[in-house]
């Protein structure tokens, strides 16, 4: 059996409409609950700049996405 992190981000297909997602990997998002920015270890080679995003879907779900700001790459986080 091996071990996986349950919460390592996944690449994620999102779609923007205005300023914020509208669509993630083809599910409709219904509502925006909140929206964050994280900077972190901004005195390293390698700063973390990302965007969060914590929606509600059309299935009723949560769904937690960010942008990465330094790569400019989409990913879903947790489940």
């Amino acid at each position: 059996m091996s071990a996986r992190s349950l919460y390592r981000p996944r690449p994620a297909r999102v779609r923007c409409s205005g300023s914020f997602p509208a669509e993630v990997d083809g599910e409709t998002m219904s509502s925006l609950r909140e929206s964050w920015l994280v900077e972190d270890r901004w005195w390293t080679a390698e700063p973390l700049r990302r965007r969060y995003w914590e929606l509600v879907g059309e299935r009723g779900r949560n769904v937690v996405v960010f942008h990465d700001l330094c790569s400019g790459g989409w990913f879903r986080q947790g489940s």
